[in-house]
């Protein structure tokens, strides 16, 4: 029976086939800045101690000590790698906890179950390391909308919130009807596809190795579901970002930047994957009709 199981449930939370394998000679950018040691360390600093390690068993304790007794070690591991614009596969391990959807009438079915991916903690140093990099330029080059709150630091779920609150009073003084449609991208961690998002990156003159570790990142990842008499065997997962990782959110924000579009007497706002739509006109019936044809 867990044999049996096991292939419906990694069809169903990591559809798709391999990506493409990396050529085998990789060649370092010449305009990658050095990685530096208090990057390491800012990126150990937001390491949570009681994070559940994946496949290798460590937790951010362990790395934490290390790097208190050898400071340039971690530095020195993770400098090529940033050099290289490259994420090696054995740090795209992951494991997928399988848990049970409570008050399901029967556990038949895939949808009934849902699963927490655990992530080898060393390749976190990594990720939020890459996402500082990526966050500073993100604003500048236009990856994110105005508008777009959560993912990176200083824009939280209340920005969001004021945004609405303000722009609707505005629009109410001006003796408008408003209307707002709220929506929410359901499974869009699972679906961004890496070489989209990576077009994005290249049409923004983003710098070539945040773009090839992008892609690395993103492409050649494996999973293995983990729950009673599972058989551990690891699958590939082809598109999505990983849940868990620190990069995670600004990849996914930035992939769905181009559903922002400019709305008149209006505003489309957004925190994460919850999205807003705020229209006006003389009636509420005109506010309906346009929010259909959105």
């Amino acid at each position: 029976m867990p044999l049996e199981l096991n292939k419906p449930l990694v069809n169903h939370f990591f559809p798709g086939e391999p990506a493409r394998p990396w050529d085998s000679i990789l060649l370092p950018f010449k305009d990658c800045p050095a990685l530096a040691a208090d990057e390491v360390g800012r990126a150990l600093a937001r390491s949570s101690p009681s994070s559940a390690p994946g496949h290798d068993m460590t937790p951010n304790s362990v790395w934490k000590r290390i790097h208190r007794v050898a400071p340039h070690l971690i530095e020195d591991l993770l400098a090529p790698l940033v050099a290289h614009g490259f994420h090696p596969p054995a740090l795209k391990m992951a494991d997928g906890i399988v848990l049970d959807k409570p008050g399901k009438p029967s556990y038949d079915s895939p949808c009934s179950f849902r699963v927490i991916v655990l992530l080898q903690t060393f390749s976190k140093i990594l990720e939020r390391i890459m996402n500082s990099r990526l966050s500073c330029v993100a604003r500048v080059a236009g990856l994110l909308d105005p508008h777009q709150c959560g993912s990176l630091a200083g824009l939280s779920a209340s920005d969001a919130t004021s945004t609405l609150t303000h722009e609707v009073r505005t629009l109410q003084m001006a003796g408008r009807k408003v209307s707002t449609l709220l929506l929410v991208i359901k499974g869009g961690f699972d679906n961004v596809n890496p070489s989209i998002l990576c077009s994005m990156l290249r049409a923004k003159a983003v710098n070539p190795y945040l773009v090839s570790w992008t892609r690395s990142f993103l492409t050649g990842k494996t999973c293995r579901l983990r729950y009673q008499g599972s058989p551990k065997v690891f699958a590939p997962v082809a598109v999505g970002t990983p849940q868990g990782s620190p990069v995670s959110l600004l990849l996914f924000v930035i992939y769905v930047s181009r559903l922002y579009h400019e709305i008149p007497q209006g505003l489309t706002h957004s925190y994460v994957d919850d999205f807003g739509l705020t229209v006006s006109s003389t009636s509420y019936r005109r506010n309906i009709q346009f929010l259909q044809r959105r």
